[in-house]
């Protein structure tokens, strides 16, 4: 045992790993979850992992009994309503729910859970919709059921809670309302509005950005109509219901329905223990029960119907009334067995052990310093008495920060965890309200993102100097200090600065990009550089082909990337997704007019005509990069082919015309450029990527180097073409190409864009036809081609200048062998 794990025993031994429980954490990883082996998974938020016992379990339950569909009166048919009957008691039971007064309503999941009490909630004119800023997507959608019955819907932030002196209870809650949203007012007012209205106030247990658990003190305050608006506005009038999405905070502190009578709760079930997905609960109070209207009926739901005429009979029965068709009943079996798991354990157990470790992570990340003494991290959420969150849960969410301030994008973050084992989450989470409070982002902020054209789980991780997401590590029961160890140690190698300063002056995160010491006019004159090959790939993500001597046109390399395969629902299929698409080889014989086409998985070679129009005669557009293309396709035979090729059905598409143009700007230092307009294909950025053999020797060096130091790494040698470049030159130093501006390759002229950033495409290797995913070379490319912006960089892309080249028919075409002069 380290010094550092002793050191973390000392302080939160008492609370780690389920001291007195029947097995120990270590036992539990052990036994439980072999498949992890080095892994350290922090993703418990998003989805926590269900154990290996707990599916022999569920197995070996399917298999030894037989449940029928329980809309039946068969023996099978009662198994399975005994089996739902226990299940429902012990989601009840985990609550502290009384049966007299809450019911269990199975769903497909939280989110449903939801969306059926938004749908059947008794809206009205005069209701409102509240809601604290975090809250998730599902709770926020809603207020347009709120909003399409002329209700208003509104987000409020807990500003501070005022105590009473001499009980200490909550006397009121001080809150800031958001603008006040409202739609079809005028479609109500005329309607005469009988009776109470009725309001809903939804909060989460536990907020998924930050941690922050809410107390529940706020369900009595709300029903008793006690917070209070800094702007002196008052709270409106009716009866108030208040809902708890406990999806997150479920796992590791549910809410006691025994100590506050909330309306509506909503839980998740593989976010307790794994396993089944797709199956959620609503805990709803008998009397918010009577209150939810149902339009729609269904199988299950009915208890008579007749078909033509307006004649139904609903079942009064709370849970049968709402569960739509048969439930899920093998998944709702399968239940007992995580709870098993959880109840072995005790729920106040897990909490204090995965506590302990997100207390130690947080003091840990907040203590990281850089060599000039700023900090490496910011953390978002904290305890507060004052605004009714008293307690953390365990999620660690946060930002990385360079020594100057600026920050590390968290897309960046996420890709290199991966690289070293370490499973975790970036972004929003879907929570854009908690994700536009920590960060602080103006609705000015994010109106910009989403025009610079910002969605959900895109690479977009910084725009104008602001992060758009966040870094974020969650634990489950399951969880390790080892796993938290190798957390720390990724981040304290990769985003702790070594130095102040780099070489060019500039400041980087962890280390950065390494250039030869010689002068800059040595550099060029040590050595001749030449072009060594010349690839190209016809179709996007698939393989190309080299030849001697080939064609420019104005979009690059003539037929460069002119194909793409998109799939059936409009995406266009790349390698990242598709890794088979590698094994697609092409060929393009210019003499004929034909490009060639062969896969593994296809007895015949395909042939496509060059000249002749594709089969399809209506051209279509497409959206790729954010710029529209004109495409053509064509037949099915062809698209049998490439569907039976890559394993899924697909569509080929030829690009015919577009006004694409890559913009980017004058360069202003390494390894970024600006201002530079080119058409182009289908390729991501550039007309050419160029790839130095030298570089890649460096990097080959680099590998076996680190091969030698780890016993268990065998030595691997990465060719060129790993890397999918048009060009390859010989000559010269390692990275010399990172400095050229300009470069003449015989005649012709080539503006260098910057650096090319490299993604886990190049880890991707084909042996014996198959696709198998390593983590190298871009683990090693991450350990010294990283840059301050957190890309990390191999190659260079080029435009081609035709303005400059442009001559005799034979000047147009490039040749292996000629020489290149950077400037």
């Amino acid at each position: 045992m380290g010094a550092a794990k002793e050191e973390f025993l000392r302080e939160f031994g008492r609370d780690y790993g389920y001291p007195g429980g029947p097995k120990t954490i270590d036992e539990i990883r052990a036994t439980e979850f072999k498949r992890l082996g080095g892994m350290a998974y922090l993703d418990h938020a998003g989805a926590t992992l269900y154990s290996e016992l707990q599916m022999e379990s569920i197995f070996k339950d399917l298999t030894a009994n037989i449940y029928g569909n329980p809309h039946s009166q068969s023996d099978s048919s009662f198994a399975t309503s005994d089996i739902v009957r226990s299940a429902r008691q012990q989601v009840l039971d985990y609550l502290k729910a009384s049966p007299k007064d809450y019911k269990c309503i199975f769903s497909s999941g939280a989110t449903a859970a939801l969306k059926l009490v938004g749908e059947a909630f008794p809206w009205s004119h005069q209701s409102s919709f509240v809601y604290t800023m975090e809250n998730h997507n599902s709770v926020l959608g809603i207020r347009e059921y709120a909003l399409e019955q002329g209700a208003q819907a509104y987000a409020v932030n807990i500003e501070e809670a005022e105590h009473d002196t001499f009980t200490g209870n909550v006397a009121s809650v001080r809150a800031t309302k958001h603008q006040i949203l409202t739609r079809n007012e005028a479609k109500f007012l005329d309607k005469d509005h009988t009776g109470s209205a009725y309001n809903l106030f939804a909060f989460p247990s536990e907020c998924n950005f930050s941690g922050s658990k809410f107390s529940l003190e706020l369900v009595k305050i709300v029903k008793e109509d006690l917070i209070r608006y800094s702007d002196g506005s008052p709270s409106f009038k009716g009866c108030w219901k208040v809902l708890i999405d406990a999806a997150k905070g479920c796992a590791t502190d549910p809410p006691d329905l025994s100590k506050c009578n909330a309306d509506f709760v909503v839980i998740s079930f593989y976010k307790l223990f794994g396993y089944p997905t797709g199956l959620g609960a609503l805990i709803v109070h008998t009397d918010a029960a009577k209150l939810l209207k149902r339009t729609y009926f269904s199988g299950g739901t009915v208890a008579a119907s007749i078909a033509d005429i307006n004649y139904v009979k609903r079942r009064e029965g709370i849970e049968e009334l709402f569960e739509d068709g048969t439930i899920p009943f093998l998944s709702i079996a399968s239940l007992c067995h995580g709870f098993k798991v959880l109840n072995s354990l005790t729920i106040p157990a897990i909490s204090r052990h995965t506590s302990s470790l997100a207390t130690y992570l947080r003091d840990i990340l907040v203590a990281l310093r850089h060599p000039n003494g700023t900090s490496v991290c910011t953390i978002y959420g904290s305890r507060s008495s004052k605004t009714l969150c008293n307690e953390m849960g365990p999620v660690v969410s946060f930002n990385l920060r360079q020594p100057d301030g600026s920050w590390v994008g968290h897309r960046e973050v996420e890709k290199l965890a991966s690289l070293s084992g370490i499973q975790l989450r970036t972004g929003c989470f879907c929570n854009p309200g908690a994700c536009a409070k920590y960060l602080g982002l103006s609705h000015s902020d994010l109106a910009t993102n989403i025009a610079a054209g910002h969605v959900c789980w895109d690479d977009c991780d910084i725009i104008n100097g602001k992060p758009t997401g966040a870094v974020r590590v969650s634990l489950g029961y399951m969880s390790t200090y080892e796993d938290i160890k190798k957390f720390i140690d990724f981040v304290s190698t990769s985003f702790v600065s070594t130095r102040t300063h780099a070489s060019d002056g500039s400041q980087f995160c962890g280390r950065s990009i390494h250039f030869a010491d010689i002068g800059f006019e040595n550099r060029y004159s040590a050595s001749r550089f030449h072009l060594k090959s010349i690839t190209v790939y016809p179709i996007k993500s698939c393989a190309g082909f080299s030849m001697d001597r080939w064609p420019l046109s104005s979009g690059g390399l003539l037929h460069d990337r002119e194909w793409l395969l998109q799939s059936l629902t409009g995406e266009t299929l790349t390698q990242k997704k598709v890794p088979e698409m590698s094994l697609l080889r092409t060929y393009i014989d210019l003499s004929q007019g034909i490009l060639y086409i062969e896969s593994p998985r296809c007895k015949g070679r395909l042939q496509i005509t060059l000249n002749s129009s594709p089969c399809n005669d209506k051209r279509e557009q497409i959206s790729w990069h954010g710029q529209i293309y004109q495409v053509q396709g064509y037949n099915k035979e062809v698209d049998t082919w490439f569907s039976t090729a890559i394993g899924r059905p697909c569509t080929l598409l030829r690009h015919m015309s577009s006004s694409h143009c890559v913009s980017s700007c004058e360069r202003d230092g390494i390894g970024t450029c600006r201002e530079s307009r080119s058409r182009l294909n289908f390729p991501n950025e550039a007309q050419f990527l160029l790839i130095s053999e030298e570089s890649v020797s460096d990097l080959n060096n680099r590998l076996n180097s680190n091969a030698g130091k780890d016993v268990r790494r065998t030595s691997i040698q990465i060719n060129p073409m790993r890397f999918r470049p048009n060009l390859v030159i010989s000559g010269g130093r390692p990275y010399a190409e990172d400095e050229w501006r300009n470069i003449k390759i015989g005649n012709k002229y080539f503006r260098s864009l910057g650096g090319c950033n490299r993604c886990q495409m190049i880890n991707f290797v084909i042996d014996a036809e198959q696709v198998q995913k390593t983590n190298e070379p871009l683990a090693t490319l991450a350990s010294y081609r990283r840059v301050k912006q957190g890309k990390i960089l191999f190659g260079v892309l080029l435009r081609y200048e035709s303005e400059a080249g442009e001559g005799k028919t034979d000047d147009l075409w490039l040749q292996v062998g000629e020489s290149i002069i950077p400037e």
